[in-house]
């Protein structure tokens, strides 16, 4: 089993010894000392531990509970949203890793890990797959040393990195990835987290350059333009007034150019919910997250 976890930079954020520290049945735990424990700031809530929330989990706290909460309220369907982001990429590993023939996984923006990780669902059709999850935030960290295991013939890397330092991320991961065999490059709800000054284009576009041919890009990315209700726009600027966190919808135009000069695997980019559903009461699920693969050609 190969696992690696690299420690957040000193300084960031504050130490987790408020009062919504959760148990210690609910922390995760690591072979290191407690000087190697990550900090973070409870006080602004967070996507991860949001999302984590919404999942209905426990690693998360009460500024990040009460931001969840607001959205809710104004949008109930976001819960769902997120469900079905979980579900899609499970689909989307399944079919790398059972049609496609992809056994190398860069899934960047990681997140709390939950059910159905990139590595389970890869493993468990290919035991020696190899994924390498790269995220910057330090309670992921926390969790990723805990609970992202490999099974004994593939591996199972962590990777404390931003999205933009796209040198680093590439650097890192070729530890364990081999960038002349075909690469998955896993996007899930990651790149309306950055806007359009930090250039995400530019950095897909990087990402894509850095893979071989007959590799593969999967994005899902909240959109601008499946459903623009008042209560989904006020979901929205609710989470911009309480989330560290600030997000950009894009259009299905928007986000298809992120793909420029793949291959679009079929159905192309739909809601999530529409790409390759395992029933039709899946299809029909509430999103408002596009998503696709696309190949290299």
């Amino acid at each position: 089993m190969a696992t690696t976890a690299v420690p957040s930079p000193p300084g960031k954020g504050t130490p987790v010894t408020t009062d919504e520290t959760p148990t210690t049945a609910q922390q995760p735990t690591s072979a290191g000392s407690s000087q190697d424990r990550p900090t973070f700031d409870t006080s602004v809530a967070h996507i991860a531990r949001v999302y984590d929330y919404w999942l209905g989990g426990r690693d998360n706290y009460a500024a990040d509970r009460k931001a969840g909460d607001a959205a809710l309220e104004a949008y109930p369907y976001i819960a769902a949203g997120v469900r079905a982001n979980r579900a899609f990429l499970a689909r989307v590993v399944r079919y790398l890793a059972a049609e496609a023939g992809i056994r190398q996984f860069l899934d960047i923006g990681t997140g709390i890990p939950t059910a159905n990780n990139t590595h389970e669902v890869a493993q468990a059709i290919e035991p020696d797959s190899r994924v390498v999850y790269i995220d910057n935030d330090p309670i992921v960290l926390a969790h990723a040393r805990a609970l992202l295991t490999s099974s004994p013939e593939g591996a199972t890397v962590y990777l404390d990195a931003d999205f933009r330092d796209v040198d680093k991320i590439l650097a890192d991961a070729s530890q364990a990835l081999d960038f002349s065999q075909p690469v998955a490059v896993m996007l899930i709800a990651i790149l309306h987290l950055i806007d359009d000054e930090a250039d995400p284009y530019g950095t897909v576009a990087k990402l894509v350059d850095a893979i071989p041919s007959g590799s593969y890009l999967a994005i899902s990315h909240l959109s601008s333009d499946i459903d623009a209700s008042a209560g989904r726009t006020e979901a929205h600027d609710r989470l911009r007034q309480l989330m560290h966190e600030k997000q950009t919808l894009r259009s299905h135009e928007e986000v298809a150019s992120f793909f420029t000069g793949l291959e679009m695997v079929e159905p192309g980019l739909v809601r999530i919910p529409e790409w390759r559903p395992d029933d039709e009461a899946q299809a029909k699920s509430r999103s408002a997250l596009w998503g696709g693969v696309a190949r290299k050609r």
